[in-house]
């Protein structure tokens, strides 16, 4: 069993939850060839210990890599590397990161008393702005190209 934990490192002041960050990691090392198909992941106990932090923060990075097909967890046998990560596993990953940005956003907003309104004006009008950005880039590209 390779030394997994050596090459997953948390930042505990990270806005990357600690299991999103672990997750990642895992699936980069996957995709960059260092974990093959095959290859033993620690148990969460194991991963836990090493990485000192909840087993469960581990347990869920785990699931969330079952999910997306990149490990199998085999009771009484261990965690593998399953396959490479896929375009469709990685969006799972991106969207599990979305969906923690997006719940913080949330909560923030609820917390701070902004009405369902004011928040659908700011973002519209973001949105345009942003568009106004990139329709301005577009048009100096366009003519530095000429």
């Amino acid at each position: 069993m390779k030394k997994v934990s050596r090459h997953v490192q948390v930042e505990f002041g990270s806005d990357e939850p600690i299991y999103l960050q672990i997750a990642r990691q895992i699936e980069d090392l996957v995709g960059n060839g260092e974990l093959k198909e095959g290859d033993q992941l620690p148990t969460v106990r194991e991963m836990a210990t090493e990485l000192s932090i909840n087993f469960n923060t581990v347990a869920r990075a785990y699931r969330l890599l079952d999910e997306s097909g990149i490990i199998s967890t085999q009771r009484g046998r261990g965690t593998y590397i399953w396959k490479k990560p896929s375009a469709e596993s990685r969006h799972v990953l991106k969207e599990a990161a979305l969906e923690n940005l997006l719940t913080d956003m949330i909560n923030e907003i609820k917390r701070r008393g902004y009405s369902r309104e004011e928040v659908l004006e700011a973002l519209t009008r973001i949105q345009n702005s942003s568009a106004d950005e990139n329709e301005k880039e577009e048009k100096n590209e366009n003519q530095q190209t000429k």
